[in-house]
C-alpha cells in the first residue's frame, strides 16, 4: 500500500498533530448535515460554513440563549457549528457560483444537504466540481439518498425516525411510538457522513482522486437498529417496544415474561436487573439488594428466596411479580445517589437514570475533563460545551473557535485568501451575492 501523502489541499499548514489539518471543507448543509462538518473541524479541518446572505434559516431553531430568539443565540447552531469559519454566499447567482468554484479548486471536501438534483441545476454537481478539482470529495446528506422513489421527498427528524423504524421501538407497547427529543436521525446521518467522508479522503490520498459520498439518513437509522431487521427477515417477528420492561427470550409454550427494568425511586428513576438462574453475578446482585432491603425492614418475604431457581426462561409471571413488588416498594424510599453508592459497594446491577443535571455534575465526566469551556466574544461570555466523543493520543480533539457570526470571515476569505478587492466585495454585497 502506498504511503499516505500530505493532504492535497494547500488551504492551511499541515500539522501532524491534527488529524484533518490541511484539509479545507466547504459546508453547504442545513440542520440535517451541520454536525458532519463540526466533527471534522474538531479534529483540525478548516471547515467554512457557507450561508446565504442574511444567514442560515437554521439559526432560528431554538432553544435560545437566555430565551432570546436571535440569529446568534441558537443553542443548536452553537453545538453543530463551533470550530467553523463562516462566510455568506448566494450560489443561486452566477457570480456566487463562480466564487464557489474558486473555493472548490482549493478544497478537499464539499458537504451538502440540498435535495437531489438541486446543485445539478446550479451547475455545481459532483461531475462539474470534479472537472474543476479532480481530487474533490463531495458528501451529500439527504433524507433518502440520491435515487429511489422517495429520493425527492422532504422529511423531518420525526418522519425519518418513523420511516427508519426506530420510532416503533421507542416507548410503551400499549401507547403510540415516540421519538427521542433531540434530532437523533440527523445526528446519525451526520456521523455516517463524517465516517464516509473520512474513507473518501483516505482514498483520495492513496489515488489522488475524489468521489461522491451518498448518505441516506433513513439507511443510517436502519443500520442502528442492529438485529431487529434480521429478526423480521428470519423469524417474521416484529421486535416490540417494551418501555421500562424487558421480555426475555423464552419457549413459546411458556408464554411471554414481562420483567420490569426501570423503577421509580425517591428522586427519579433507576434501572435494575433483578433476576437469577445460572448467572452467579446476577444471583449475587439480587441477593445483595434483598439483604439491604431486609436491613431496612423491607422485602421480608424474599429473605430466603432461592434466586438460583429464578430462571427467566422458565419462571411464571406470578413468580416475577412476587419478587418485583417488595423491591419496588423499597426503592421508593431511597435516592438515586443512595442506590448507586450501595450498588457500587455491593455489586448490585443498578444504575440511576440520569437527568441532564446529573450528567452535567457527573464525577466520571469531570474526572476525564469532558466538559470544555469556549469564549464567545460576541456575548462576552464563556460557554460550556460537550467534550470529545473519542480521545486520540496523537491527534487530539480540540474546541477552539465559537460558531461564526453571519459573514464573520468574509473579509478574511474573500480579501485575504481569494484576493478579491474591497471594491469588488462591496459590489458583490450590493448585488446580494455575498
Amino acid at each position: 500500500m502506498p504511503a499516505v501523502s500530505k493532504p492535497c489541499s494547500n488551504s492551511s499548514t499541515f500539522n501532524a498533530n491534527c488529524l484533518f489539518s490541511g484539509y479545507r471543507v466547504l459546508d453547504l448543509t442545513d440542520e440535517k448535515g451541520h454536525l458532519c462538518g463540526r466533527i471534522l473541524a474538531d479534529f483540525g479541518a478548516d471547515v467554512i460554513k457557507i450561508e446565504p446572505p442574511g444567514g442560515d434559516p437554521s439559526r432560528h431553531i431554538g432553544p435560545f440563549y437566555h430565551d432570546e430568539p436571535r440569529s446568534q443565540n441558537s443553542l443548536s447552531w452553537w453545538f453543530a457549528n463551533a470550530n467553523k469559519r463562516g462566510i455568506t454566499l448566494n450560489i443561486e447567482k452566477a457570480e456566487g457560483r463562480e466564487i464557489f468554484k474558486s473555493l472548490v479548486s482549493e478544497s478537499a471536501l464539499v458537504i451538502e444537504s440540498y435535495p437531489p438534483g438541486y446543485l445539478g441545476k446550479m451547475g455545481l454537481d459532483y461531475q462539474v466540481l470534479s472537472e474543476i478539482n479532480p481530487s474533490i470529495v463531495m458528501t451529500s446528506i439527504t433524507p433518502f439518498g440520491q435515487n429511489g422513489p422517495y429520493s425527492n421527498f422532504k422529511a423531518s427528524d420525526l418522519t425519518l425516525m418513523a420511516m427508519g423504524g426506530m420510532a416503533r421501538l421507542l416507548g410503551d407497547r400499549d401507547r403510540p411510538p415516540i421519538r427521542i427529543s433531540s434530532p437523533q436521525a440527523y445526528f446519525l446521518g451526520c456521523l455516517h457522513a463524517a465516517v464516509g467522508s473520512t474513507f473518501a479522503l483516505y482514498y483520495r490520498e492513496l489515488t489522488g482522486n475524489g468521489q461522491h459520498v451518498d448518505v441516506s439518513i433513513q439507511e443510517a437509522i436502519v443500520l442502528s437498529l442492529m438485529i431487529t431487521t434480521e429478526i423480521w427477515d428470519l423469524l417474521k417477528v416484529n421486535y416490540q417496544r417494551s418501555g421500562c420492561y424487558a421480555e426475555p427470550a423464552r419457549p413459546k409454550a411458556l408464554g411471554p415474561l414481562k420483567q420490569q427494568r426501570v423503577y421509580p425511586c425517591r428522586d427519579g428513576y433507576v434501572t435494575l436487573f433483578l433476576g437469577g438462574g445460572a448467572t452467579m453475578g446476577l444471583v449475587k446482585s439480587s441477593q445483595g439488594l434483598v439483604r439491604w432491603a431486609n436491613e431496612e425492614g423491607f422485602a421480608e418475604e424474599l429473605k430466603d428466596y432461592d434466586w438460583v431457581k429464578h430462571n427467566m426462561a422458565t419462571i411464571s409471571q406470578e413468580q416475577e411479580d412476587f419478587v418485583e413488588k417488595p423491591i419496588a416498594e423499597f426503592l421508593l424510599t431511597k435516592t438515586k445517589k443512595e442506590l448507586l453508592d450501595k450498588a457500587i459497594s455491593n455489586s448490585i446491577l443498578l444504575a440511576p437514570v440520569c437527568s441532564m443535571k446529573d450528567v452535567a455534575e457527573s464525577l466520571q465526566l469531570a474526572a476525564r475533563n469532558y466538559w470544555t469551556s469556549l469564549k464567545h466574544p460576541a456575548l462576552n461570555q464563556t460557554i460550556t460545551y460537550p467534550g470529545a466523543p473519542v480521545k486520540l493520543s496523537q491527534c487530539p480533539w480540540k474546541l477552539y473557535r465559537p460558531p461564526p457570526q453571519i459573514g464573520e470571515h468574509n473579509d478574511e476569505i474573500y480579501l485575504g485568501e481569494l484576493g478579491l478587492s474591497s471594491t469588488k466585495i462591496a459590489a458583490l454585497k450590493q448585488l446580494g451575492v455575498i
